[in-house]
């Protein structure tokens, strides 16, 4: 469940980060967007420009409502792709915040020719795109633009850690992508992959320093605040082969 800041300010946390009080360290509550309809469709979406659907729009209410409850956030963070500053307009509001601001540097990995097409017609019609998307090679790059996954790692990192620089000491909201937060869980346990995709509107938490040298997961995949909605039959994303 989630961890308050400040409930575990001394003494070791998971991975063995050592932080001596709360500030030290921002707390960074990262969110993935609600759902969308392409992500009903099961249709990779990269960065296009998908909306929230009705499901992904109660998800999000749902995300507001629990962290409205918590302590409050200093400011909210977004990609700027519609699915995710949709999602973060609804919690800011639930979370009596004023604005949300909006960083490319979260956007989801751009997937090329990939993007706008579902995975199975995918593996037919662009068979290199799609084999670089299977690829474990982190350094190759998706035909028609995209990004390999060492880019998109070294673009996300670099924007959160610029945004935990300026909030030591202080509690914010980052809503993004899932293949933006498999790259963050990645720095956090220095190089292990999540075991399960990331769910739509799941909260996950990070303490990172000042330096950005040590990344904690506190919380990874709390989807609780859900339960009873059609969320966990209809998502689709959060894995290596989607976006």
């Amino acid at each position: 469940m989630y961890t308050e800041i400040g409930a575990e300010c001394n003494g070791n946390g998971d991975g063995g980060a050592n932080f001596a009080d709360c500030n030290s360290f921002a707390e960074v509550v990262v969110v993935r967007h609600g759902e969308t309809t392409w992500n009903a469709s099961r249709i990779i979406q990269g960065h296009m420009d998908a909306e929230l659907n009705d499901i992904g729009r109660n998800q999000a209410s749902l995300v507001g409502s629990r962290l409205s409850r918590e302590p409050k956030f200093v400011a909210v963070y977004s990609s700027d792709l519609k699915r995710a500053s949709e999602t973060a307009q609804i919690i800011a509001k639930l979370c009596d915040l004023p604005e949300v601001i909006q960083d490319p540097g979260l956007r989801e990995r751009n997937l090329g020719f990939l993007q706008g097409m579902t995975l199975k017609d995918a593996a037919k019609v662009q068979r290199e795109a799609y084999q670089a998307l299977l690829s474990k090679n982190p350094d190759r790059s998706i035909p028609g633009g995209g990004e390999s996954v060492n880019q998109l790692h070294q673009r996300c990192i670099s924007a959160v850690e610029k945004i935990a620089k300026n909030h030591i000491g202080e509690r914010i909201l980052v809503v993004t992508h899932g293949g933006v937060m498999r790259e963050l869980y990645k720095k956090a346990t220095l190089g292990e992959s999540p075991v399960s995709k990331v769910l739509n509107a799941s909260i996950n938490v990070f303490h990172i320093n000042g330096d950005g040298g040590n990344w904690v997961v506190k919380v990874w995949g709390d989807v609780s605040h859900l339960e009873g909605t059609k969320f966990l039959e209809n998502s689709f994303g959060g894995d290596r082969t989607s976006g």
